[in-house]
């Protein structure tokens, strides 16, 4: 598994990550072999939301109640969650009391004093900056919350954002993958004037404001065909996509999961990868694909497959 330090912290983290949002019914049992595995491979990042499993903190709650972390086991990983989204609505809130609200109650479902990163989680039309400074400066200060970053942000957002922050926005977390990959696509085609590809839709490229600012893109739905319409792994829709993953996994002895991971790990922005799966094999065999070493050959082979245009 190879790893990095993520910008503006001192984590050293692996470039997959294993997201929790599915385990609310889970057994004890099977939640501590998913962790397993996941820690099997190289994987000590792990990422929640307050509002995964159903009911507020559920995920986190179960986690905890599962792996019951000593002290020391807690200082072995990094864990993040994300705030933001209330449910009944559904709306967004980044208010004050809203934030603080919600880090309290993942820092007692999670039973532990401290998150490493927590991300604002989607956009909120009503933010106010100040009010969101307000709450990282006294999570920060209480030694609650060491490191804070947003999800599915578009540059602007983020740069009112840190008009006002006090602390570096140290991820960003997009959907990605090889069919769900605007954010890289765009850029492929840009100056193409009929050529939907060609089109910004995030508010003036995200992916290379991330790179210019040192914010870690953690990418999730890394297997998703679109926006949460299946997986495009084995789909019929993408024959010919699979037909390249199917052969690149065969020529590197590997999962078709461990090259749809290796597509985006091999990108230079050091992105990370999110799995949302439960399935402990899936994991092992996505993981791998942190070390496949595909060629730029590949990797675009792999892009023209999914259906993106390479002028």
């Amino acid at each position: 598994m190879k790893q990095f330090v993520l910008p503006h912290t001192e984590i050293t983290a692996p470039n997959v990550v294993l997201g929790l949002m599915r385990i609310a019914d889970k057994s004890d049992d099977e939640i501590r072999t998913l962790v397993r595995t996941a820690r099997d491979a190289g994987i000590d990042f792990f990422d929640h939301a307050d509002i995964y499993g159903g009911q507020k903190h559920r995920c986190e709650e179960r986690f905890a109640e599962a792996l019951q972390l000593t002290s020391s086991q807690r200082e072995e990983v990094t864990i993040q969650s994300k705030a933001g989204i209330v449910p009944d609505g559904p709306y967004f809130d980044y208010s004050y009391e809203h934030l603080i609200a919600s880090v309290e109650g993942s820092l007692r479902a999670l039973k532990t004093d401290y998150r490493d990163i927590v991300l604002l989680h989607r956009p909120d039309a009503l933010v106010e900056p100040e009010e969101v400074a307000r709450a990282f400066d006294e999570l920060h200060a209480a030694g609650k919350v060491k490191h804070f970053g947003v999800s599915n942000h578009t540059p602007r957002q983020i740069e009112l954002l840190q008009k006002h922050l006090n602390q570096p926005i140290v991820a960003n977390q997009l959907q990605l993958s090889i069919t769900h990959s605007t954010i890289i696509a765009q850029g492929v085609a840009s100056n193409m004037q009929t050529t939907e590809q060609s089109l910004v839709r995030d508010g003036g490229g995200i992916l290379d404001f991330c790179r210019l600012h040192d914010i870690t893109i953690q990418a999730w739905s890394p297997f998703q065909a679109r926006f949460f319409d299946g997986v495009f792994l084995g789909h019929p829709e993408y024959a010919e996509l699979n037909a390249v993953i199917d052969r690149l996994a065969a020529q590197y002895e590997v999962a078709p999961e461990a090259v749809a991971t290796a597509w985006i790990t091999r990108h230079p922005a050091q992105m990370q990868v999110v799995l949302g799966t439960t399935t402990p094999q899936r994991v092992a065999d996505s993981a791998a694909g942190s070390d496949v070493p595909l060629t730029r050959a590949e990797w675009y082979e792999l892009f023209r497959a999914a259906g993106w245009i390479v002028p």
